[in-house]
């Protein structure tokens, strides 16, 4: 999508730092971290949200179950023993403020709940 800024970042047309990329998944640090270590995952592939990946499940190829493996892997690697927490936010009720789905891993502090 021509104006999706998580497209862009994932075509290279904007500079973002980068922890893992393969040819369906990118992860980068967040602009605005909520934690110590606050990266996004996301398909490279445009999806709105969510539930866009869902019912595209027989196009993507087990995409959801990639980006959670993505994203578990990272927040192991930079949780550690200790924790990490991914969340999704979909939708405008969600908190969800870019159309493009990704996934929030947050590590390195206790985590408090209700979240929000």
């Amino acid at each position: 999508m021509s104006d999706c800024v998580f497209c862009k970042i994932a075509a290279g047309e904007i500079p973002a730092k980068v922890v893992y990329r393969d040819e369906g998944v990118i992860a980068i640090e967040d602009l605005n971290p909520q934690a110590p270590t606050h990266l996004l995952v996301m398909p490279v592939e445009h999806f709105a949200t969510l539930r866009d990946v869902a019912l595209a499940a027989n196009r993507t190829d087990r995409l959801g179950a990639t980006l959670i493996d993505v994203a578990s892997r990272l927040g192991s690697e930079h949780g550690g023993d200790r924790g990490f927490r991914i969340v999704v936010n979909t939708g405008a009720d969600g908190g969800q403020t870019v159309g493009h789905v990704h996934l929030h891993v947050l590590a390195g502090r206790a985590m408090s709940w209700p979240p929000g």
